[in-house]
Protein backbone atom coordinates (compact mmCIF):
# COMPACT_ATOMS: atom_id res chain seq x y z
CA UNK A 1 0.00 0.00 0.00
CA UNK A 2 1.20 3.16 -0.75
CA UNK A 3 1.88 6.02 1.00
CA UNK A 4 1.55 8.83 -1.02
CA UNK A 5 -1.58 11.10 -0.84
CA UNK A 6 -1.78 11.47 -4.34
CA UNK A 7 -1.23 9.85 -8.03
CA UNK A 8 2.38 11.88 -8.71
CA UNK A 9 4.83 10.48 -11.23
CA UNK A 10 8.59 11.18 -11.38
CA UNK A 11 8.07 13.42 -14.43
CA UNK A 12 5.53 15.33 -12.04
CA UNK A 13 8.30 15.12 -8.81
CA UNK A 14 11.53 16.31 -11.24
CA UNK A 15 9.09 19.37 -12.50
CA UNK A 16 9.06 20.37 -8.69
CA UNK A 17 13.01 21.16 -8.98
CA UNK A 18 13.61 23.82 -11.94
CA UNK A 19 15.71 26.52 -11.05
CA UNK A 20 16.33 25.98 -7.45
CA UNK A 21 18.87 24.32 -5.66
CA UNK A 22 18.37 20.96 -6.25
CA UNK A 23 18.81 21.44 -10.00
CA UNK A 24 22.20 23.13 -9.21
CA UNK A 25 23.35 20.61 -7.21
CA UNK A 26 22.35 17.99 -9.92
CA UNK A 27 19.88 16.22 -8.13
CA UNK A 28 17.72 13.57 -10.02
CA UNK A 29 14.75 11.65 -8.55
CA UNK A 30 15.23 7.92 -10.00
CA UNK A 31 12.51 6.05 -8.18
CA UNK A 32 9.02 6.76 -5.89
CA UNK A 33 8.51 3.22 -4.32
CA UNK A 34 5.11 2.22 -2.43
CA UNK A 35 6.75 3.88 0.86
CA UNK A 36 10.36 5.61 0.05
CA UNK A 37 11.59 8.38 -2.57
CA UNK A 38 15.56 7.77 -3.94
CA UNK A 39 17.54 10.01 -6.20
CA UNK A 40 21.02 10.75 -7.15
CA UNK A 41 23.55 13.71 -6.90
CA UNK A 42 26.91 13.59 -8.44
CA UNK A 43 30.36 14.24 -6.43
CA UNK A 44 31.84 16.76 -8.71
CA UNK A 45 33.15 20.52 -7.88
CA UNK A 46 29.82 21.61 -6.93
CA UNK A 47 29.35 19.51 -4.30
CA UNK A 48 32.67 19.15 -3.05
CA UNK A 49 34.34 21.09 -0.28
CA UNK A 50 38.06 21.81 -0.99
CA UNK A 51 39.68 18.95 -0.15
CA UNK A 52 38.10 16.91 -2.61
CA UNK A 53 35.67 14.92 -1.13
CA UNK A 54 31.96 15.30 -0.84
CA UNK A 55 30.85 18.37 1.41
CA UNK A 56 28.72 17.74 4.29
CA UNK A 57 26.40 20.30 3.41
CA UNK A 58 25.44 19.11 -0.11
CA UNK A 59 24.98 16.11 1.83
CA UNK A 60 22.52 17.75 3.99
CA UNK A 61 20.87 19.26 0.99
CA UNK A 62 20.26 16.38 -0.90
CA UNK A 63 19.12 14.66 2.41
CA UNK A 64 16.49 17.30 3.01
CA UNK A 65 15.59 17.43 -0.74
CA UNK A 66 14.47 13.89 -0.81
CA UNK A 67 12.46 13.73 2.43
CA UNK A 68 10.76 17.71 1.76
CA UNK A 69 9.55 15.72 -1.68
CA UNK A 70 8.25 12.81 -0.25
CA UNK A 71 6.18 14.79 2.80
CA UNK A 72 4.44 17.39 0.52
CA UNK A 73 3.58 14.04 -1.79
CA UNK A 74 2.16 13.05 1.79
CA UNK A 75 -0.06 15.95 2.14
CA UNK A 76 -3.39 18.25 0.71
CA UNK A 77 -0.58 20.09 -1.47
CA UNK A 78 -3.72 22.89 -1.66
CA UNK A 79 -4.24 23.40 1.70
CA UNK A 80 -0.94 22.73 3.84
CA UNK A 81 2.99 22.97 2.99
CA UNK A 82 6.01 21.34 4.46
CA UNK A 83 8.87 22.87 5.90
CA UNK A 84 12.10 21.60 7.25
CA UNK A 85 12.31 21.75 11.15
CA UNK A 86 15.46 20.12 12.34
CA UNK A 87 17.92 18.16 10.50
CA UNK A 88 21.09 15.71 11.60
CA UNK A 89 23.34 14.30 9.67
CA UNK A 90 26.06 11.90 10.26
CA UNK A 91 28.78 11.68 8.40
CA UNK A 92 29.91 8.18 7.82
CA UNK A 93 32.41 7.56 4.97
CA UNK A 94 34.28 10.02 2.38
CA UNK A 95 32.85 10.31 -1.07
CA UNK A 96 35.33 11.49 -3.63
CA UNK A 97 33.72 10.93 -7.18
CA UNK A 98 30.84 9.11 -8.74
CA UNK A 99 26.99 9.37 -7.56
CA UNK A 100 25.92 9.18 -4.41
CA UNK A 101 21.85 7.41 -4.22
CA UNK A 102 19.74 8.43 -1.12
CA UNK A 103 16.68 7.00 -0.31
CA UNK A 104 14.07 8.46 1.99
CA UNK A 105 11.76 7.00 4.13
CA UNK A 106 9.10 7.68 7.03
CA UNK A 107 9.27 7.01 10.54
CA UNK A 108 6.14 8.91 11.19
CA UNK A 109 3.65 11.20 8.89
CA UNK A 110 1.35 12.74 11.15
CA UNK A 111 -1.53 15.76 10.19
CA UNK A 112 0.95 18.70 11.65
CA UNK A 113 4.43 16.87 11.81
CA UNK A 114 6.52 14.22 10.15
CA UNK A 115 9.70 12.48 10.58
CA UNK A 116 11.78 11.17 7.74
CA UNK A 117 15.09 9.04 7.37
CA UNK A 118 17.72 9.46 4.71
CA UNK A 119 20.26 7.23 4.04
CA UNK A 120 23.09 8.06 1.26
CA UNK A 121 25.03 5.65 0.10
CA UNK A 122 28.39 5.43 -2.77
CA UNK A 123 28.55 3.81 -6.15
CA UNK A 124 29.69 0.80 -4.01
CA UNK A 125 26.19 0.91 -1.77
CA UNK A 126 28.36 1.99 1.37
CA UNK A 127 26.98 4.01 3.53
CA UNK A 128 28.19 7.58 3.37
CA UNK A 129 25.92 9.72 5.46
CA UNK A 130 22.33 8.90 7.72
CA UNK A 131 20.58 11.26 8.41
CA UNK A 132 16.91 12.22 9.91
CA UNK A 133 14.61 15.37 9.61
CA UNK A 134 11.46 16.72 11.58
CA UNK A 135 8.91 18.67 9.25
CA UNK A 136 6.51 20.81 10.05
CA UNK A 137 3.42 20.80 8.09
CA UNK A 138 2.03 24.31 8.25
CA UNK A 139 -1.45 25.62 6.89
CA UNK A 140 -1.61 27.45 3.51
CA UNK A 141 -1.45 31.53 4.23
CA UNK A 142 -4.20 33.08 1.95
CA UNK A 143 -3.11 34.91 -1.14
Amino acid sequence: MSIWRANVSLEHIRSLQKDSMPGHLGIEFTELGPDYLRGTMPVTAKTMQPFGVLHGGASVAFAETLASIAAYLCIDGERFQCFGQEINANHLKSVKSGLVTGTTRPFHIGARSQVWGIEIVDALGRLACVSRITIAVVERTPK
